[in-house]
């Protein structure tokens, strides 16, 4: 028997997951149970009780990954906030994309910021600074402070969050803590992202301690980070946008772990988001530019994930003139909510006899509490809060006998407080037998009413009246594509060959090509003629023999055999692909970077650009020097505050040079790279060795 455990716990969209590794990092139990949003306590403790309960009292250290910071980003979803802009201009802000993503009033423009040389431009407006600092302070849940070339001064960031700090009790984020590269708009966008999420991340680690506290479990809590690394709680709560893709990266590591593959495609499908990494030699590939997630790329270095808005519990809808699409929006499948809701089942039973309409298998729930949000509510939209407590809210009796409840329900909606069911992948897959966990018969039902929507009102499908089995293979139909598509984009993308608009259109048709030679390579029916056979494909796609695609997530193994099958590629479903994330939650380091800037402004002077404005040296090795030390300091300092023990320091380099015959070697930039990494501690200490070695 173990002398002590590592207990991993993933909380997505759908489900949360716990895995005890023992000290040989092998599985030794795993759980899920649905994550509830509205108090994430229930479903971490639910999962939490299905685990042997003596191993519980000999766990060393706890390690927490989720989706729930990059669903919120997919789906645009966040905490109301406050942006303090110092230096910006009209073009900037619009570059920014931040009026789409929180709303021009949640925007304050203040005169102040620096030049690329560290100069100060503007002073700061001090009454008017704290003025809209007062204004805001009792409307949102945090601040999020930008001003322009902050990376290299930060003094006008640091003066307006002591501001913030003295006048408010919110938390307050700047720019230059989380990004170090030049772009304005995009670090404006990612300080924005990051105090949207404070109030999500504060709910799920307050569970989490709620719920260990419960069970007596008392050992470290680790965070997993977009990079794979490890942060404790209180560093994530300081910077949540750092989480972005935890639940990936974690996935990642984990379908390593326990596929024992070095070199893979990993593609992990969850109830939001299907995301996919290049993996070579047992490590994925970080995005320095930043991941893609959604519509929007935060400068978070973190794993080179694409994730995309398709999951079990996408909604299927119509686009337009593009018939069929899935996602990006997260609905409660009607197959979990009658699960749940056994009274939903005799409205669908008397919907599926109804004119199809589109508040059909429309139902609102609550979906979380945000008090920053509720205190804002109006009455309407509160008293529409208030009446979710009692359950779900069918819309199409709500639009026929109180309307502006219906209204209410939709800003709920919009605002993130609320969520509606719908007709997803999840429900098509228990209509075909390909999930049997939640009510087949709510999705057959389901599967009725919304082929009658798509047919009657937007004029799509020829399936028959009533029939819940064509249709539901067209949405899987669909899924498969979409996941072929963009694992060729994923492939593309690697190669480096193109941007990311001809990768896409490339993807398609390729996609399009490789589901067509699958549905012809069958041979021909009886009676068929030789003139009407489908004739061979000149073509044949196939991904490199030694890169598998490794498949986790709880439909992995519905879903990718055949996407496997189109694409040539061979496939890999591990034991315990169900709760990889969790599995990966526990097997990484803990590691912070800092990067340090120095340029030559005017010849024979070498710029090194600190926490406490510019310093210039005579010399570029002095300056080289000086840039090392203070971020060799600061990423020590880093990695401690972030729960390191044993901390070892690696430098890197990257110069902006120029050798000519005139002048020879011209040197223009350095960026000076410390990364500080150690083992997290543990009860037992130093967890030293707590990967799976891959």
């Amino acid at each position: 028997m173990s002398s002590h455990y590592f207990l991993g716990i993933d909380t997505g969209g759908t489900f949360t997951d716990a895995v005890l590794l023992d000290d040989r990092k092998q599985v030794i139990a795993a759980a899920k149970s649905l994550t509830t949003r509205f108090d994430l306590a229930v479903g971490i403790g639910g999962a939490l009780d299905k685990l042997p309960q003596d191993a519980l009292d000999k766990v060393a250290l706890v390690s927490l990954s989720t989706t729930l910071t990059t669903n919120s980003v997919v789906e645009g979803k966040g905490s109301p906030v406050c942006v303090l802009l110092a230096g910006y201009d009209a073009a900037q802000i619009k570059a920014s994309g931040m009026v789409e993503l929180l709303g021009a009033d949640a925007i304050v423009s203040l005169p102040g910021g620096h030049d690329a040389g560290g100069n100060a431009i503007a002073a700061l407006d001090e009454e008017a600074s704290q003025a809209a600092i007062l204004k805001h302070a009792s409307r949102v849940s945090a601040f999020a402070i930008s001003a322009s070339f902050a990376v290299r001064n930060p003094q006008h960031e640091l003066q307006l969050r002591e501001w913030v700090t003295a006048l408010t009790d919110k938390p307050v984020t700047c720019g230059h803590e989380l990004a170090s590269s030049l772009g304005a708009p995009r670090r404006a966008m990612t300080v924005a992202l990051n105090a949207r999420m404070i109030t999500h991340v504060k709910a799920l680690i307050d569970s989490v301690k709620r719920t260990l506290h419960a069970r007596q479990i008392d050992a470290p809590l680790m965070i997993v980070k977009g990079d794979g690394t490890l942060i404790n709680a209180a560093s994530a709560l300081a910077r949540p946008v750092g989480t972005v893709l935890s639940g990936p990266a974690a996935s990642v590591i984990g379908a390593c772990a326990l596929s024992g593959v070095s070199n893979a495609i990993v593609a992990d499908m969850g109830g939001t988001t299907t995301d996919i990494a290049v993996v070579r030699n047992g490590r994925p590939e970080l995005s320095v530019d930043g991941a893609l997630i959604g519509d929007w790329r935060p400068m978070v270095e973190a794993v080179k994930v694409y994730s995309i808005g398709l999951g079990g519990d996408s909604e299927v809808r119509f686009l337009g003139g593009k018939g069929l699409a899935i996602g990006p929006r997260r609905v409660v499948p009607i197959s979990l909510l009658a699960h749940e809701h056994p009274e939903v089942l005799p409205v669908l039973e008397r919907q599926q006899n109804e004119s199809p309409h589109g508040s059909q298998i429309r139902f609102a729930l609550r979906l979380q509490s945000d008090e920053a949000l509720i205190s804002r509510l109006p009455d309407d939209e509160l008293r529409a809060w208030e009446r979710l407590a009692k359950g779900p809210i069918d819309l199409e009796r709500s639009n026929i006998e109180d309307r502006p409840l219906s209204r209410a329900l939709a800003r709920l909606e919009r605002k993130g407080l609320a969520i509606y069911s719908g007709f997803t992948p999840s429900d098509a897959a228990h209509v075909l037998g390909m999930a049997t966990h939640w009510s087949q018969t709510a999705a057959t039902l389901a599967a009725r009413i919304w082929a009658r929507q798509m047919r009657y009102m937007y004029g799509l499908g020829t399936w028959a009246l009533g029939d819940a089995v064509a249709p539901s293979r067209q949405v899987v139909d669909l899924v498969l594509s979409t996941i072929c598509q963009k694992l060729i984009e994923a492939g593309l993308n690697d190669a480096g060959q193109m941007n990311e608009d001809r990768a896409s259109n490339m993807a398609a048709l390729l996609t399009q090509m490789a589901l067509q030679g699958r549905s012809t390579a069958s041979s021909p029916s009886a009676g068929a003629s030789a003139s009407t056979t489908p004739s061979a494909s000149v073509f044949s796609l196939q991904f490199a023999p030694d890169m598998p695609l490794v498949a986790v997530g709880a439909p992995a193994s519905s879903y990718y055999p055949a996407v496997a099958s189109a694409l040539g590629m061979a496939l890999r479903v591990p034991q315990y692909a169900e709760v990889a994330n969790a599995v990966g939650a526990v097997l990484g380091e803990v590691s912070q970077r800092i990067h340090i800037t120095v340029t030559q402004p005017v010849r024979g002077t070498f710029r090194v650009y600190t926490k406490g404005g510019p310093k210039d040296f005579a010399g570029v090795d002095a300056a080289i020097a000086h840039a090392k030390e203070l971020a060799a300091t600061e990423a020590t300092q880093n990695a401690v505050s972030a729960g390191a023990d044993g901390v070892t320091i690696a430098f890197s380099q990257t110069d902006n040079t120029v050798n000519n015959d005139i002048d020879g070697n011209m040197f223009f930039e350095a960026i000076v790279t410390a990364t500080a990494s150690g083992a997290p501690v543990s009860k037992t200490g130093p967890s030293a060795g707590a990967r799976l070695d891959r």
